[in-house]
């Protein structure tokens, strides 16, 4: 027998054994074969265990980048211009949303970077003579609208409260006397605006003015500006909240028979933003602050039915065919956040919620520290359109102060409550759920009761 003759035997037996194998049927999966309920989901947004680093090392990109393109310095005689203004109302929402992360983190940057912005632009000030050609001093010496003013007051109040060596009365001075003198006020007291229509209430001036307001109470010792404060919220309630749908409206006008009902995000998220710092201020006896906690959590109810599947809320909140907006939903994530930590909701219901509006927002900040997909400023509008096509920008300062914010929240809610995957979904729970045996006790009725909760 020859040698070729047994290569070829050879070569028909491995072909053979081949043929068999690739013949062999695959092992079905299937309900006996697989446990299907476990089979990973493709999800677009980050979904399951979170923790307290990832959270920090996200904030602090952000920061890095802030800090980066908004330098204390004079340029060519003015304000150096950076990438966004040091006296804009959005960087009055992140020098307040810089001393809460400082507070939570204990990172002593962020409060720096306010006390150096504040300090730097009120020794400038104080030089200037003419500012006239410089738009951030001038908003500064000379405030002129609740825009200029509203958020800046507050937060140069903050400021003071949390760092002494800060010269900065006089200017606190000139932006409060902007807040309590210049608004247009309704016959009950609610701010509204004569644009674009006479007597047209924006649910943004909620924002503009409440919270300075309450943080007026305590800077100068003043408690009649807090209820004043609670007092004006109630107007607000009265006009835009639309209890058919848990969510306000942006604009109303005074005396008309139809009002619009565009639910624009984040206006929604200046309000619940408003009476969770109303919420933070207002002492537990005070006759308005039932009626301001039951609206947050109506509000809070309303919100987390109308989250989107990825994490984040809609521009037009209850249209779910325009598109997802990132400062909305960091404003929202801080708030829901805000309020479980505070005892106003509860973690069970909301902690998810809130997670994955996290982490959403998480998945916007790019490798350079920018905030993605956030509305630039908007006006009142009276019809979906103008609303569903506003740009979006990286440059859109309404993001920044936010998602630091809600950063920050996240991380003391991960360091208070134990989230913990379930069969595949995230909870919430008061006990760390490894560590709790028995899982489940009896009550005095014989009735199970869950002891993580």
């Amino acid at each position: 027998m020859s040698k070729y003759y047994l290569i070829g035997l050879a070569a028909l037996a491995m072909a053979a054994c081949t043929q068999k194998q690739e013949a062999a049927p695959e092992e079905e999966i299937n309900d006996s074969t697989t446990p299907l309920h476990l089979l990973t989901p493709d999800y677009k947004t980050p979904y399951g265990q979170l923790n307290a680093d990832s959270v920090k090392a996200d904030v602090d990109r952000v920061f890095a980048y802030i800090d980066a393109v908004t330098p204390a310095k004079m340029t060519d005689g003015k304000v150096n211009q950076g990438t966004y203004r040091l006296t804009s109302y959005e960087w009055g929402v992140m020098y307040d949303a810089l001393l809460d992360a400082a507070a939570i983190t204990g990172d002593k940057r962020y409060a720096d970077y306010v006390s150096d912005r504040i300090g730097f632009l009120a020794a400038e000030a104080d030089k200037a003579t003419d500012v006239s050609e410089d738009g951030q001093l001038r908003q500064v010496k000379d405030p002129r609208t609740l825009d200029d003013a509203g958020a800046m007051a507050g937060a140069w109040m903050r400021a003071a409260m949390a760092d002494s060596t800060l010269d900065i009365a006089p200017y606190i001075e000139n932006y409060w006397k902007i807040v309590e003198t210049t608004p247009v006020h309704l016959a009950d007291g609610t701010i509204a605006r004569n644009r674009p229509h006479y007597n047209a209430v924006w649910l943004d001036d909620m924002f503009m003015a409440l919270p300075s307001m309450a943080v007026r109470s305590q800077y100068a010792n003043d408690p009649k500006q807090l209820d004043d404060a609670a007092n004006i919220a109630t107007g607000f309630f009265k006009r835009m909240w639309m209890p058919e749908k848990n969510i306000f409206r942006h604009g109303y006008v005074e005396g008309e028979p139809h009002q619009p009902s565009m639910a624009w995000g984040r206006a929604n998220g200046w309000a619940i933003l408003t009476m969770s710092q109303l919420l933070d201020f207002l002492p537990e006896n005070h006759p308005k602050r039932a009626e301001i906690l039951g609206m947050f959590q109506k509000h809070a109810a309303g919100l987390a039915e109308l989250q989107g599947i990825d994490g984040f809320w809609h521009q037009l909140l209850d249209r779910p065919e325009t598109y997802n907006e990132t400062s909305a939903t960091a404003i929202f994530a801080y708030c829901l956040a805000h309020g479980i930590n505070q005892g106003w909701l509860d973690a069970t219901n909301y902690g998810p919620v809130a997670q994955l509006a996290w982490e959403a927002v998480a998945s916007k900040i790019n490798e350079k520290g920018e905030v993605e997909d956030v509305c630039v400023g908007t006006g009142m509008g009276f019809d979906p359109a103008y609303y569903a096509y506003r740009p979006v920008s990286v440059k859109a300062a309404h993001g920044y102060g936010p998602t630091i914010w809600a950063g920050a929240e996240m991380i003391k809610l991960l360091n208070t409550y134990h989230p913990y995957v379930n069969d595949s979904a995230v909870h919430y729970y008061k006990v760390d759920p490894e560590a709790t045996t028995p899982l489940f006790s009896l009550d005095a009725n014989g009735k199970a009761q869950d002891i993580r909760h």
